[in-house]
């Protein structure tokens, strides 16, 4: 499991209501089904570990080896 947590870079505080998708690299993986984040700024996704990305709201906002717990500043 992988759970993404988005968070306001100015005001430190969780960002509701994004909408969170995960693309992964290599032919067979793709781009998970979105999920929008909950109170606490935090999307969760049944999926294996992996090089890919975190797209919020349709933008990247971080590329790399994505496992556990992904925090992201927007």
């Amino acid at each position: 499991m992988i759970t993404v947590k988005v968070i306001y870079q100015s005001s430190g505080k969780p960002a509701e209501g994004k909408k969170i998708a995960l693309g992964f690299s290599g032919l067979l993986r793709g781009v998970t089904s979105g999920d929008y984040t909950d109170r606490n700024g935090e999307a969760y996704f049944d999926a294996d570990n992996g090089e890919g990305e975190v797209y919020v709201d349709g933008r990247t906002k971080h590329k790399g080896y994505l496992s556990g717990r992904v925090v992201v500043y927007i």
